[in-house]
């Protein structure tokens, strides 16, 4: 089975890009975040047409994931609330945000998550950030109660490792690395999973996003924030794992690369 996720900063935008490197890598789920559209708007046709089944949950502008799978998904739900349900007091005001979406595909119960950015230090978003993860621990053990196959996959926002990133300055006082962030994904994935790019790959220099600015690709001045986390099996089925840069090579881009595990 193989599996990517992609933040593509606008499906309406990188549409071409997209559908090109599915018809180039054949892969059987896509997990997409930042779609940035509403649900009526999504580009539907030119997946379908490929032969893949569309899941979505978006909203207008920003946000929004989608799951592409060419065969169907079950037990299809998005946000936190149906799994959670009233055990989180604020889970209908954290899925207002569409970051959410998940499905079983031939067994395999597929996580896509688009987790908060966070914005700044000490920022209401930053505490929003903070709080969405902690209810994402929560949502992730109630699904472990119902299956055992669990891929956790999308942009978390977090360079978990020092190795994740281009600089070690102020790293400790920088969003997505910050000791709270880190310490608060290290809680979820306590739960049992583990990093399917690093059983393969454990040198530094390799990122998943370069800012558009200051020449960040071209330096290879990145993060790598987007990752696949498995349960226990999956883990240990896993092939391969790797990041495709060919797409951040080509013209007007997303800032972010796919990620691809084969297990």
């Amino acid at each position: 089975m193989k599996v990517a996720t992609w933040n593509v900063n606008s499906i309406r935008t990188r549409l071409q890009i997209v559908t090109d490197w599915l018809q180039q890598q054949q892969v059987d789920v896509l997990c997409l975040q930042e779609t940035k559209v509403q649900d009526q708007d999504f580009p539907r046709s030119p997946f379908t047409d490929l032969g893949y089944h569309v899941y979505i949950s978006g909203q207008k502008s920003y946000n929004g994931v989608a799951i592409i799978s060419l065969n169907p998904l079950t037990e299809v739900s998005y946000g936190f609330s149906p799994i959670v349900g009233n055990e989180i007091d604020n889970t209908e005001e954290l899925d207002q945000q569409k970051r959410v979406i998940t499905g079983i595909a031939d067994g395999v119960r597929i996580v896509n998550l688009y987790v908060p950015n966070g914005s700044a230090l000490g920022s209401d978003k930053y505490a929003y950030k903070l709080e969405w993860l902690k209810t994402l621990e929560i949502y992730l053990q109630k699904l472990q109660t119902q299956t055992s196959e669990i891929c956790v996959c999308g942009d978390f926002n977090i360079a978990l490792e020092n190795k994740d990133i281009y600089t070690n300055q102020t790293r400790d006082n920088h969003i997505m690395s910050s000791p709270p962030e880190r310490e608060a994904l290290n809680q979820v994935l306590a739960l049992g999973f583990q990093d399917a790019f690093r059983k393969f790959n454990s040198e530094p220099g390799q990122y998943s996003w370069w800012d558009y600015r200051t020449g960040g690709f071209a330096r290879n001045r990145g993060w790598r924030i987007d990752h696949h986390y498995l349960s226990t099996k999956l883990y240990q089925q896993a092939k391969e794992c790797w990041i495709d840069i060919e797409p951040r090579k080509l013209e007007k881009p997303s800032d972010h690369a796919p990620v691809v595990v084969v297990f």
